[in-house]
């Protein structure tokens, strides 16, 4: 087989196993998980060869036209260079993972066969994005996302914090569409093709009249997708879905996805200076108010959310400064360990019963009994953390290199202005995740008080060999990268010494403050009247655990609702606490701007509908009933009053006649 029909197979299995899955999760139940399981498997093996045969080397196209659109033709294509190969084997190894780990995380879920089913169809249009040479058929598969991820986060519909999550998500990457969508089209207009390779050598031959407004059309739309300041609202929001689409829209697709499109058509980017500091500005305020609200949250996958809008800064920063090799470098390795820290949590959340930091704070054990969760998810936060020699390290480092370089004006890809903005927040960022990510391991794996009680529910192996499955890349694949530099355009992505020890030093000294804050924060908790966390009452049996967790039900009583005195990120953020956990009231501000203004103009169009138009409407079936009404008494069946009637009309009309006749 050819390396093209290769590339044809690996997104089009898990779209027959999700319509196969769909049609017989009724029929047959027995063939659901297979069918879930074994075409992603398959895909993964394929990608792998796929990449395999690409080396890394020069890209291998191929494309068929589809119908003639009488302009800009659009083409069924593929652009297959070393980012498309790794990507592809990302995500078809997180979905493998996540499929493998849902069949025992919803084991008992009615709705698993439709689940599923749109698992599968999320990974399909996924990997045709990521292989896609063609610019409509990539947004295809975009917008295929975006609706599968609309059901995904909605899952447990019972709940209101899921609706709400889904139509959230849904209207927000909706709204960045409109100038993503009119940006293809001026870019389209502009290089007189969708082909992406056309259009890099349109603005190679400086075709692209407009650059900078075509850059911010598309970046807005991106900013949308991939959850950057300001519509990344969104994303911890999402959290309300089961756990697997959380590792799913989080690690490999959907969000890490506006990332791939800017690193494909970068040099559509780096033709605006105006374009790489606004995205640089973007990047640097992202990362930073990511990780001051991830400090302050309660909700385990909340802190994950707001985790994930940081580093997605990283990889945007690293694009701002004109180095798409060490965007796709961090892409790929924050794809394996957040993958893992979402999977990893969904065992710690299976084994606590609660999402809450603060009720795990406030129990022990909980390492005990999910041995496998509390190693894998150890390495993955110092992977996030950015510790060598853990992946996140040689990755961020990449980031950070890049914008030295770039500040240092040994790169004129971009301004240094951009350079130093990504370095400065970067640097910053970086003693602010090791905060968090000690802050989250310390409350969840070594809480201080009685030990929670056992409920009873086993986990499925599947679930914890997954977790080692992805430990493999988060530890190994930032050493691996080093023999990678084909594939990332040749740059090298070897730490300079000066970022190293600043990062390294930056983190250690985040966990160390962390941690030194914990202790302080767990004395002044210790002479704190206990109240009702001393009692732990069993969960609800007549709530299902599912349900409970999405509804962010707490398990333990009223504690895992209950401020934390324990909690060392009220004591490192002091005043500036309460509002990084709202997300600096950004919901607020949208809910004035926005949702009560259209909420306002939809009540007048309801009250000018019922009381206006309806009153006319209403008001003209009166009329007609009123005259029906009229004419019908005057049906007396009477001949002499007929005559009569006739006879006093007809000299009327006369008389009329006469007068009109005189007058004139």
């Amino acid at each position: 087989m050819t390396t093209t029909t290769l590339a044809v197979l690996v997104p089009l299995l898990p779209l027959l196993g999700a319509a196969a899955g769909l049609l017989l999760g009724r029929a047959a139940p027995g063939f659901v998980r297979p069918l879930a399981v074994l075409p992603t498997v398959a895909a993964l093996v394929l990608a792998v060869l796929v990449a395999a045969r690409q080396g890394g080397g020069k890209a291998v196209d191929a494309a068929t036209q589809l119908t003639p659109t009488g302009s800009v033709p659009i083409e069924l294509a593929l652009h297959l260079d070393g980012f498309a190969a790794l990507t592809a084997v990302l995500v078809a190894v997180v979905a493998s993972c996540v499929q493998v780990y849902s069949t025992g995380y919803l084991r008992d879920d009615p709705r698993y066969p439709s689940y599923a089913a749109l698992v599968s169809l999320f990974t399909s249009a996924m990997l045709l994005v990521v292989y896609s040479g063609d610019l409509m058929v990539l947004l295809v598969g975009w917008e295929v996302m975006g609706i599968c991820s609309y059901f995904l986060v909605g899952h447990y519909w019972e709940t209101p914090e899921a609706r709400a999550a889904s139509l959230k998500a849904f209207l927000v990457t909706k709204l960045g569409d409109v100038p993503f969508l009119i940006g293809l089209f001026a870019l389209a207009a502009e290089t007189g093709t969708f082909r992406i390779t056309g259009v890099l050598g349109a603005v190679a031959a400086g075709g692209l009249d407009h650059p900078t407004l075509v850059a911010l059309l598309l970046l807005a739309g991106v900013a949308g997708k991939s959850a950057q300041l300001p519509l990344h609202t969104w994303l911890p929001d999402a959290m309300a879905g089961p756990t697997p689409v959380s590792a799913l829209i989080h690690a490999a697709t959907m969000v890490a996805a506006g990332v791939y499109f800017v690193a494909r058509l970068l040099p559509v980017f780096t033709a605006s200076a105006a374009a790489l500091t606004a995205l640089a500005v973007t990047a640097a305020l992202t990362m930073v108010g990511s990780a001051l609200a991830a400090l302050a949250q309660d909700d385990v996958k909340r802190v994950l959310a707001y985790s994930t809008i940081g580093q997605l800064g990283y990889m945007s920063g690293a694009l701002a400064v004109g180095d798409r090799g060490a965007a796709v470098f961090h892409l790929l390795s924050h794809g394996a360990f957040k993958a893992l820290l979402f999977l990893a949590a969904g065992v710690v959340i299976h084994a606590a019963g609660t999402n809450s930091l603060a009720a795990m704070s406030r129990t022990s054990g909980l390492a005990r009994r999910a041995p496998d969760a509390y190693w894998t998810m150890t390495v993955a936060l110092l992977a996030l953390a950015a510790v060598p020699p853990f992946a996140g390290f040689f990755s961020k480092e990449a980031v950070l290199v890049a914008a030295e370089h770039t500040a240092l004006g040994d790169r004129d890809a971009a301004p240094a202005g951009a350079g130093w903005i990504v370095l400065a927040a970067g640097l910053l960022t970086a003693l602010l995740t090791a905060a968090y990510a000690t802050r989250l391991w310390l409350l969840a794996f070594r809480g201080r008080g009685a030990e929670a009680p056992d409920h009873g529910r086993r986990r499925p192996a599947a679930m914890d060999a997954v977790l080692w499955v992805l430990a493999i890349p988060s530890l190994a694949f930032g050493l691996a990268a080093a023999s990678l530099d084909d594939w990332f355009d040749g740059n090298t992505l070897t730490p300079t010494t000066t970022t190293a020890v600043l990062g390294t030093g930056l983190a250690l000294a985040g966990g160390l403050i962390t941690h030194a804050a914990w202790h302080r924060a767990a004395a002044r908790a210790a002479h704190a009247p206990l109240g009702a966390v001393a009692a732990h009452p069993e969960a609800d049996p007549a709530v299902s655990e599912a349900e409970a967790i999405a509804a962010h039900t707490p398990a333990y009583g009223s504690i895992a609702s209950a401020p934390d005195p324990a909690d060392p990120g009220r004591l490192l953020l002091g005043p500036l606490h309460r509002h990084a956990a709202t997300g600096f009231h950004l919901d607020a501000v949208y809910t004035a701007l926005f949702v009560r203004p259209v909420r306002a103009a939809a009540s007048l169009v309801r009250f000018l509908d019922r009381e206006v138009v309806d009153t006319y409407v209403r008001g003209a079936g009166a009329a007609t009933g009123l005259l029906g009404a009229a004419v019908r008494r005057a049906q007396t069946g009477n001949v002499q009053t007929y005559l009569s009637v006739l006879l006093a009309g007809s000299v009327v009309l006369a008389v009329a006649a006469v007068l009109a006749a005189a007058g004139a």
